[in-house]
């Protein structure tokens, strides 16, 4: 990307892409790999990796060199002249602090809970993009960092739910009588949760389903699950579930109820963005499940959908083992990690010029939509009035 001598031509210096190890315990995930490190080198772009940033991952550092990666040993020389740091945990007011003025922060920003962190990035004068608030259009499909992680999550939920079940989850037929199946009942069809499911299926369970949104019955069926029907839609705007009224909560919770009682498993997966996860799984409902019955909540750091859910514990009431995980796709680092770097790569894209410098405006709708801080403003209104009622 330099010019040769002698043209008088000025030289041009290489975007320098940085990331760093991940702090967060029990955070295994990396912001890039060395399969994008390649392609990103290979666009004339200069990346530093953290000493052991991908190690966690199964992906140590010499995959990095290879790939053409610089590794370097500490967090002030890998910060030193960044144009862009990567990011999969928002980065807390340390780090913040540790960024050069003017940086460009790209990752998962929890946009409205990280409120210091992203007060010290407005004073700062980072520009950040929350992952979070990438719009679900065509355009940005690769960039759907919040589905590809989902994804990895609702896998590792159905797993989780086998692992700690009594019972063999496929029908056997053996000398010993025939074993029937497990009966798997996943709330909440979205992207996790079809992702359950599906994988619910492999492991040869009778898998049921439900959500509040008609249209999810046909991709539900189209993996071989029993969509559980209630006569109301509740489909709300973006593809999210609108909040249901007080008659058809009762409606929802009897149906729900009956439901949850004959399972053997059950994955929550309802969120609504931005508020405290629905209740679908009353104690009452708990008190009514089979003994052995097993929970997988994947709500919990919301608030969880089932009332009895202790976010990262298991507890065992009733007989019922419910276990409120947290960061279910740090449990699969490797592919996960994988999926968010090429999400991340997607997205750097809109960064670019042709010619591979950086952009001096950010035109383009999905900056727009997802940039959180820039130029000592907080330019995600939630966070901006949050921060103005001194909640920060």
């Amino acid at each position: 990307m330099t010019a040769p001598a002698g043209t008088g031509v000025p030289e041009k210096n290489p975007v320098v892409i940085a990331v760093p190890k991940e702090t967060i315990v029990g955070e295994q995930r990396v912001a890039t790999v060395p399969e994008v490190v390649q392609k990103l080198v290979k666009a004339g772009h200069a990346v530093r990796i953290e000493h052991d940033a991908g190690t966690a991952a199964f992906y140590p550092d010499a995959l990095y060199t290879a790939a053409g990666a610089t590794v370097v040993a500490g967090r002030h020389e890998l910060f030193y002249g960044a144009d862009i740091v990567l990011f999969v945990q928002p980065p807390t007011v340390d780090v913040v602090a540790e960024l050069p003025e003017g940086t460009i922060a790209v990752g998962f920003m929890n946009p409205t809970r990280n409120l210091d962190a992203i007060s010290r990035m407005r004073d700062r004068k980072i520009t950040a993009f929350a992952l979070e608030l990438v719009p679900r259009i065509t355009r940005a499909q690769s960039m759907d960092a919040l589905s590809s992680q989902a994804t990895a999550g609702g896998y590792v939920a159905a797993v989780l739910g086998a692992n700690n079940c009594p019972k063999f989850l496929p029908m056997l037929t053996t000398a010993a009588g025939t074993i029937r199946p497990a009966t798997v009942l996943i709330l909440g069809a979205g992207v996790a949760g079809l992702m359950a499911i599906a994988t619910a299926k492999r492991l040869g369970a009778l898998v049921e389903a439900y959500d509040v949104r008609r249209a999810a019955g046909e991709q539900v069926r189209s993996l071989g699950a029993k969509f559980i029907e209630l006569e109301i839609n509740a489909e709300g705007q973006g593809g999210y579930a609108r909040e249901l009224t007080a008659e058809e909560k009762v409606m929802e919770q009897e149906m729900v109820s009956a439901a949850v009682a004959r399972a053997d498993i059950v994955i929550t997966t309802a969120a609504i963005p931005g508020r405290k996860a629905p209740v679908l799984v009353t104690k009452e409902t708990v008190a009514k499940m089979k003994p052995g019955a097993v929970i997988i909540d994947m709500a919990a750091e919301t608030g969880g959908n089932c009332e009895l859910t202790e976010a990262g514990k298991t507890v065992h009431i009733h007989g019922v083992t419910i276990i409120g995980p947290s960061n279910l796709p740090a449990r699969v680092p490797f592919h996960a990690s994988q999926m968010l770097a090429k999400n991340l790569q997607a997205f750097l894209g809109l960064l670019f010029t042709k010619e591979g410098a950086l952009v001096t405006e950010y035109a383009d709708e999905i900056l727009k939509a997802s940039m959180l801080v820039h130029a000592g403003t907080v330019t995600y209104q939630p966070a901006a009035d949050l921060l103005k009622g001194g909640k920060a």
